[in-house]
């Protein structure tokens, strides 16, 4: 598969070079152009270009920017597009934005405004990337970590779930698009450590507000 990266931090190298270790074909863009990224290449293997470049070289793409920009992404170039939304909501960083704050709506419907013609589905937004990268474990393993994801097309969560495989984690679906908040920054489930059934249990009990 090939996947396009909006946002070349943290995440999006990380999730970049797992996915290469799996097999898939992966290009890097982020918002100061290729040229920011040259080193990337050769490091972890990946391809680099514009962010639209990435939109339309990617079977799915993956945003991880900040909430700041996403009014920066390329919404032509992703209309149509299967996405992974690994945004996450920092007020700290990203100024209060009222909607978010009062849980209204969630960060994914929230990127839908930007990208209306996109399949979203809210993933690999509540893990660490030391964790991502460290806590795989085989299919089967008692001890295996799970990922919560939700979103409204079936084949886009289909291929997260793939992927979360591939990394070495059990998936949690957790329903809809609209279901996203279940999992989001301040969540009980949120970057903590949880098996399957751990994980059922706390999302399918997490309260909007307390």
């Amino acid at each position: 598969m090939k996947i396009g990266i909006i946002g070349a931090g943290f995440v999006g190298r990380t999730i970049a070079k797992l996915a290469i270790q799996a097999g898939h074909q992966v290009m890097l863009s982020n918002s100061r152009g290729p040229q920011s990224l040259f080193s990337l290449k050769p490091m972890i293997g990946c391809e680099i270009g514009t962010a639209a470049e990435a939109a339309i070289y990617g079977d799915i793409v993956v945003i991880a920017v900040p909430l700041t920009a996403l009014g920066q992404l390329p919404v032509t170039e992703l209309a149509g597009k299967a996405l992974i939304d690994a945004v996450n909501y920092y007020p700290e960083r990203d100024g209060q934005v009222a909607e978010l704050d009062n849980r209204s709506t969630t960060t994914s419907e929230y990127l839908a405004r930007f990208l209306p013609e996109s399949k979203i589905t809210k993933a690999f937004n509540a893990i660490r990337m030391p964790d991502l990268e460290n806590d795989g474990l085989p299919a089967g393993d008692p001890q295996r970590r799970a990922l919560p994801l939700a979103g409204d097309d079936l084949e886009t969560k289909e291929r997260v779930r793939r992927l979360y495989d591939e990394f070495g984690f059990d998936s949690l679906d957790a329903g809809s698009l609209s279901e996203g908040w279940r999992f989001e920054r301040g969540m009980p489930s949120y970057c903590v450590r949880m098996t399957k059934s751990e994980l059922t249990v706390v999302v399918e009990g997490a309260k909007k507000f307390e």
